[in-house]
């Protein structure tokens, strides 16, 4: 299965910092609040998900959840998560520690797209 979503070394290094400060994390692509299209970094469970958002994958164990809406513009991409320094201007936990995580995004090729790692969506 192909992944919707990957995740840079660099990349893994924090996320895997931010586990032993702050425990289990979960991803939230931003849809244009708060740093444009951030991706942004919280424990899990203090962005609370709801019917109108979708889970991509998960990276280093973490889900990862975007809005449908946004998801109908970049169900053709694959995101790949990188860090970059510099501070956000976001809630993400990784702003004090003057980084920020970035999405870089290419197109699926067609086998691709018919390999897919499916969706989760929640339900109440």
């Amino acid at each position: 299965m192909i992944k919707r979503v990957t995740i840079s070394s660099e990349a893994i290094e924090v996320v895997n910092d931010l586990k032993k400060r702050f425990g289990e994390l979960m991803f939230h692509q931003s849809g244009g609040c708060c740093d444009g299209s951030q991706p942004m970094c919280f424990e899990k469970g203090d962005f609370k998900v709801g019917n109108s958002d979708v889970c991509i994958g998960s990276i280093e164990g973490c889900e990862f959840w975007m809005s449908k809406d946004q998801f109908e513009y970049w169900q053709f991409t694959q995101l790949n998560i990188h860090i970059s320094k510099g501070r956000g201007s976001s809630f993400s936990l990784e702003i004090p520690m003057g980084l920020r995580f970035l999405t870089q995004s290419r197109l699926f090729t067609s086998e691709e797209l018919a390999n897919l790692e499916p969706l989760i969506f929640v339900t109440d």
